[in-house]
């Protein structure tokens, strides 16, 4: 919010999205991703067998690897920032790539942290310590709204764009120190090397490898969109980055968070085949229900609320009510493909606890191919076409991406049928939210007509709250089990 405030989405706002987005690919490759999926399954077997000595030692080993090959990957990019810039910003003008370019060298160090801390999140995981791992970053962000709030007003965007990325590297080291002495006390047998002499470690540098390739063409496609988002009219990397926030957003609470919590537990499945397959597709199908009870109605409110949405989150200052319909437009388009793309993650640690990486890894391939394809021609082509504003094409980016994640869930879900039998929702489940979720649209669409008359505001988060309001008294009606449980919860305190 205060970086559309004091950024808006002009030259400074673009610069610092691109920038961002090419240190990042080092956390999402080596960090949450690939390590997760190689490092927790057998970290969280050997603790479940009672092996803390062996875990200890494949931590420490995997730990000192990772920091090396950090290192080395940092200073390279660094040094070649001016060379990758082109690969993400063609389409700006050479003042905004030389930003561009200064600001990439500021934010690769604070990257290289982000992948040791997710390091520690391995082990803070498997030990079943979820709330410090997934609130630390907190403490990044507490360092960018600091330096937001405190040079907003005083700097010029794009000094103010330089002052930001220095305040996520001071937030990195934030976030990584404060998990440091939990992760130190957990692996109590923990000893740093870069011996690979180790079964288990091996076995964490193979299933690295095909995850590793795995995270990286998924990244490859978030490239792709914001090169071609270069492309269009002023301004529109930058809105596209600040929707995708908003995108990400269910994503990572009722996707990221049930994967993550259910990898560690699906990775101590101990037994015959038999055993494996029916303790997986319980944890499967219960995870798939949490999943799309939240990210139903996510996807129908981005459709129905999305210029409301974004306007609460980001009209002001120098965000305008035209950035916030343009950023709609971007909402709608994702929440084409926003159900598969949550499900999708579970399946792919379902993956990752049978040790098998490499399933994931070609479905993944095949989805950026048609998201690179198919995004081309949506964002491109298809507005000249229609005779439609350019500044459309970023929701067809959105769009086309959402259709490849379907494809790509569909995939995950019939192979992993043949392994440990058929997973899924049931359409009767399916029809009660989508139903629950047009019926609070309707009530939301109703008070956005009744309150038009109070202060925007006001209005945005009267249109919000009925819509969720409506949507958690109709599953509730319809005995939707996942509704029930939240009263219950609440209840509890």
């Amino acid at each position: 919010m205060l970086q559309a405030q004091f950024l808006g989405a002009g030259a400074a706002a673009d610069a610092f999205s691109a920038a961002f987005k090419i240190p990042n690919i080092l956390q999402n490759l080596f960090g949450e991703g690939a390590l997760s999926a190689s490092f927790i399954p057998v970290y969280s077997r050997l603790l479940a067998e009672g092996k803390e000595e062996e875990a200890g030692r494949v931590a420490g080993a995997v730990g000192a690897l990772l920091m090396v090959v950090v290192a080395v990957v940092v200073l390279v990019g660094i040094v070649a920032t001016p060379a990758l810039i082109p690969l993400i910003a063609q389409g700006f003008d050479p003042e905004k790539k030389r930003v561009t370019i200064q600001l990439t060298r500021i934010l690769f160090p604070g990257a290289g942290i982000f992948v040791i801390s997710a390091w520690c999140l391995g082990i803070l995981n498997s030990h079943r310590r979820y709330l410090l791992s997934y609130s630390a970053p907190v403490l990044w962000n507490v360092a960018m709204i600091g330096a937001l709030v405190w040079f907003g007003k005083s700097q010029q965007p794009l000094d103010l764009a330089s002052t930001l990325a220095w305040a996520s590297v001071a937030g990195a080291l934030l976030q990584f120190l404060v998990q440091l002495p939990t992760t130190l006390r957990l692996a109590k047998h923990l000893r740093f090397s870069l011996d690979r002499s180790s079964e288990q470690v091996r076995t964490v540098s193979r299933n690295f490898g095909p995850a590793f390739v795995s995270r990286g063409v998924v990244q490859i496609s978030g490239y792709i969109d914001i090169w071609l988002a270069s492309f269009l009219p002023n301004g529109m990397v930058a809105t596209l980055s600040y929707a995708q926030t908003v995108y990400v957003l269910p994503v990572s609470l009722f996707g990221m968070s049930v994967s993550a919590a259910e990898l560690p537990e699906m990775s101590r499945a101990i037994g015959d085949h038999d055993q494996v397959a029916t303790y997986l597709r319980g944890r499967l199908a219960a995870g798939l229900r949490n999943i799309a009870f939240f990210v139903v109605p996510s996807a129908a409110a981005f459709l129905a609320f999305g210029d409301v949405i974004a306007a609460l989150l980001f009209q002001r200052g120098r965000f305008t009510a035209l950035d916030s319909h343009y950023a709609w437009g971007i909402l709608a388009g994702s929440a084409v493909g926003l159900l598969a793309t949550t499900m999708g993650r579970l399946y792919s640690s379902t993956y990752y606890a049978l040790h098998d990486t490499r399933t994931p890894l070609r479905f993944a391939v095949l989805r950026v191919i048609l998201t690179t394809v198919l995004g081309y021609l949506f964002a491109l082509p298809l507005p000249r076409l229609l005779g439609i504003d350019p500044h459309w094409g970023a929701a067809g980016l959105t769009a086309s991406a959402g259709i490849a994640g379907w494809i790509e869930f569909l995939l995950l879900r019939s192979r992993l049928k043949d392994r440990i039998g058929a997973t899924g929702l049931s359409p009767r489940f399916l029809a009660s939210l989508w139903g629950a979720a047009v019926i609070g649209a309707a009530a939301g669409w109703g008070m956005r007509a009744l309150a038009a008359h109070q202060v925007a505001f006001v209005t945005r988060v009267l249109v919000l709250a009925t819509y969720g309001t409506v949507y958690l008294l109709t599953t509730l009606a319809l005995r939707v089990p996942e509704a029930a449980n939240i009263i219950a919860r609440v209840r509890r305190g």
